[in-house]
């Protein structure tokens, strides 16, 4: 498996999990998420692949076929009224193509942003889960996550 910033050709493959994950939470919460969309457009893509305060990494196996990809965001906190000096990765958006679930490519890409994470000299990696996909919760808890804020609301 090779793991590598993702580049503007594989957008396409990017476009196929994309669709893999809203619908996830489309039928976790249909009150919140649309049907049959992505979360960014081809020139938004464009511009965050470009864009080193935003990373994609994405994970490829045999015949070049994407198996995953991580979007991550960096947070400088440098310098902040509240928040301590730190940079912190934010994992944006992860996703495993259906096919390739349970291979252990989730695994191997999110020991790669931590490794990432490292090496620029963050201070944590965070992300947020939605209580409506538990497997994902489950997957972020084998790799030593630990929660450190909870969301809330009151639907009207």
């Amino acid at each position: 498996m090779e793991i590598r910033r993702a580049a503007a050709a594989d957008i396409p493959g990017l476009n196929r999990m994309l669709y893999q994950v809203l619908t996830v939470h489309h039928q976790g919460r249909p009150d919140l998420f649309k049907p049959n969309c992505k979360k960014y457009t081809d020139a938004q893509l464009r511009t965050m692949l470009m864009d080193d305060t935003r990373p994609v990494f994405a994970a490829f196996g045999e015949q070049g076929k994407m198996l995953g990809y991580a979007f991550c965001i960096l947070q400088d906190y440098l310098g902040d009224n509240v928040n301590t000096d730190r940079k912190t990765l934010y994992i944006d958006d992860i996703c495993i193509d259906e096919p390739a679930r349970g291979k252990h490519v989730g695994t191997a890409l999110y020991e790669h942003v931590i490794g990432y994470a490292r090496s620029i000299g963050c201070y944590n990696v965070t992300l947020n889960v939605w209580t409506c996909n538990p497997g994902a919760e489950a997957f972020y808890r084998a790799m030593g996550m630990q929660p450190y804020k909870t969301g809330m609301e009151t639907i009207l």
